[in-house]
Parts: C-alpha cells; structure tokens; sequence
C-alpha cells in the first residue's frame, strides 16, 4: 500500500531519508557533471597547445627554405610553411569547438576530419613545390592528425593513402627509392599518437561507467529505502485507517469499544513512529574505521596522496563524532583545497586533518564547517580550523580528557 506524504509521494520519503544519509563524497556523482564541464572548458583552451608544442619540427625546413636561392622562392616557401603551421594547429583548434558531451571526444566526424586533412596536404604539396623531398618530413603532421581523430577502421586506410601519395609514388616518379626513414617515422607518429587518443577513450569511458554504476547504487539505494518505509507504515496504517472507520461507526452505538479502538490506534502511532525514527537513526550513523575507508577512496580517485591511520585500534569514546570530522575535511580537501597530500591523526582524544593545499582563503567557514564546529562543541569538544605555516589547512578536533575509569 502506498502511505502518500501531503506534498510528497511515497519516493520522497526515501529521498529525504538518502539526504542524510549519503555521504558528499565528489568521486562520482551527478556532480561531476560540473566537473566535467570544466574539464571540457579547459581542453577547449588549452588543448590546442599540445598540437601547437610540435610546430618546432618546422624549424627545419624553414631553414632550408631561408637558404633557397631567389626572393621569390624563399618568401613564398616560409609563407606555405607557415600557413601549413597554421593549418595544422587550426585543425586541432577548430575540433575543440565541437559540442563535447561524455566521452564523445577526440571522435570527430568524419565529415568535418577529412576537409582538414585536405587542406594539410593542400599546404604540404605548395611546401614540395620549392622543398621538393626536403618536404615529405612534414607528411608526419597529418600522420598523426588523422591518427588522432579518425577511428582505426577509417585511420588505418587513410594513413596507408597518405604515405602513398607522400613518401612512395613521388619518389617512383623520379625513379628513386622510397624514404624508408620518413615512412617509419609517420607510422610510429601514427601509431603513438593513435594509442594516447585510444587511452583518452578508455579513461572517459571508464570514468562514465563509474558514474553509471554510482547512479545505478543511488537509484538501488533509494529502492530499498523506500520498500523499507513503506513496509514500516504500510501495514500500520492500513490499521490505523480500519480502526479509525470502525471507531467512528461505534462513536454512537457503543462508545466504550470506540475508545478502546481509538487507544489501539494511539498505539500503533507511536509504535510506527518508532519504527521509521529507528530506520533512519540507522541510515545516519556512521563510523570512523568506515569514514577512513571512504575518505581513502575519495584521496585516490582525487590522485591525492593519503597518510591515514590503519582502522585496528581507533578509538570508540569519540569515534562517532570523529568520524563527521573526517568526512567534512576529507571532503573540503578533494572538492577545494588542490592539495597534493592528505595527512589524518587520530588519537583517543583528538582527530586531526592536515593537506598541502590552498588553506582556508579569505578566512571564512563554509556551512558545512560551521555546522561541524557545531556539532563537536555539542559533544563537549572543540574545533580548531587554521591554515598551516608551511601551506595548507588544518582541522582539529579536540576533547579534554576523560574521567578516570572512563572507557577511552
């Protein structure tokens, strides 16, 4: 039986309940669209540099073509190798425009890829024009560019045309042998640049299905949340409804068994109030050796590196409260701190969290650290939240120390 909420259907019950009780970790939730957005952001402004990097290869037949004899040639070969220059990091430019949405990318159309290539070797053949074979080097550029943007099924043909077309029909046609030294050199580019494009691939791939299977936990999650409420409330308050009815028939024929109906429906209140107060009391506990396995996690996916305590003889006075220590921190310092080392200490009156990041900035708590230092001052600790002389933040929480005979 569904028990509707005013307001809510019988789904919000599990998404209240999820609210709490899912941790904030970033590795891989829908958040990470956001992430992945500014990842998309950078490579549009930056990505094009890596392809530019290699235009210092062009340094060579830029000098051989200073060293042509007549103005005319010279100028017009350092212009073709320029513009060729030009061509090829444009072509890497003009790809990063594409609308990119999940691992969607370096797999441009085919339609756009082949136009680019068109006009590379349109350049390279005005370069052979004045550099003769002096010009087939260059043929390594749109080796890799194919490599880096046509699938194998269409890259392997395409680059077995292009060393063809570059570094064996010309040299038949002038009776010599083919350049061996620059076909190997363009299938090695190929083959490399082809692998990294092929790495690219399976991280994006990877990382999506990672989000899949944490969507896919979340939905199963809210699942049994919401089967578990229900079978909670569902049974009690089919019967609360019947003996309400019943109570109400009984009112004026035989007001004692009414009330006796009424005192059972009081009952069954309390006792499914219960029920749901004690189902959600266990979906928000936590546990400091589970928040380290968490926190451990969340440091190496962040490609954090993590000094944490190993879970065997943590304390259990203050592990609770610990514990929500740690996952705040552990939290600030994957989502916002850029750090590249993690520290956690944990002794039987103390948790402290250390990171090499940007420390606390303009000085200033966020929510989640003001309802912490909350949290802690309610238990009989402090919060301590300072940046580290030597860089980085720093969070302590502290207790005085215990009664004798106190467990610890």
């Amino acid at each position: 039986m569904n028990t509707p909420v005013p307001g809510r259907g019988r789904v919000g019950w599990a998404d209240e309940i999820l609210e709490r009780r899912l941790p904030s970790w970033p590795a891989v939730t829908s958040g990470d669209v956001v992430d992945s957005r500014e990842s998309i952001a950078r490579r549009r402004r930056f990505g094009w540099i890596f392809a530019a990097v290699w235009s210092v290869y062009l340094i060579t037949p830029l000098r051989r073509a200073w060293e042509l004899d007549g103005d005319v040639a010279r100028v017009y070969t350092l212009i073709a190798i320029v513009a060729f220059g030009i061509a090829y990091i444009g072509s890497f430019w003009r790809l990063l425009q594409l609308p990119m949405t999940g691992p969607a990318w370096p797999n441009p159309p085919s339609r756009l890829v082949f136009p680019l290539l068109a006009l590379q070797l349109a350049l390279l053949g005005a370069v052979a024009v004045t550099l003769h074979s002096h010009a087939v080097p260059l043929a390594v550029y749109p080796a890799s560019f194919l490599a880096f943007t046509l699938p194998i099924a269409q890259a392997i043909p395409t680059l077995i045309g292009l060393i063809l077309v570059t570094a064996v029909i010309p040299q038949a046609v002038a009776g010599d042998a083919p350049d061996w030294d620059i076909i190997q050199s363009m299938a090695m580019s190929a083959f490399a640049v082809g692998g990294i494009r092929q790495l690219i691939q399976r991280n994006q791939q990877l990382n999506l299905a990672r989000q899949q299977l944490t969507e896919l936990a979340i939905a199963e999650e809210r699942l049994r949340v919401g089967r578990d409420v229900h079978d909670i409330l569902g049974h009690s308050l089919t019967i609360i409804t019947v003996k309400t009815e019943l109570a109400q028939r009984l009112m004026e024929i035989d007001p004692e068994r009414a009330k006796q109906e009424l005192v059972d429906v009081e009952r069954l209140a309390r006792e499914s109030l219960a029920g749901v107060r004690s189902t959600v009391g266990g979906l928000r506990e936590v546990s400091l050796a589970g928040e380290l396995t968490n926190a451990r996690t969340a440091l190496r996916a962040a490609e954090i590196e993590a000094d944490l305590p190993v879970a065997d003889g943590l304390p259990t006075r203050h592990s609770v409260v610990f514990a929500w220590v740690l996952r705040e921190a552990i939290t600030n310092i994957v989502r916002h701190s850029g750090a590249r080392h993690a520290t956690v200490r944990v002794s039987p009156l103390s948790i402290e969290i250390s990171d090499d990041g940007g420390g606390l900035g303009d000085g200033k708590f966020g929510s989640g650290l003001s309802g912490l230092s909350e949290r802690v001052r309610a238990t009989g600790g402090t919060l301590t939240v300072a940046n580290r002389p030597e860089g980085g933040l720093r969070v302590l929480a502290s207790f005085p120390a215990a009664p004798m005979g106190d467990p610890r």
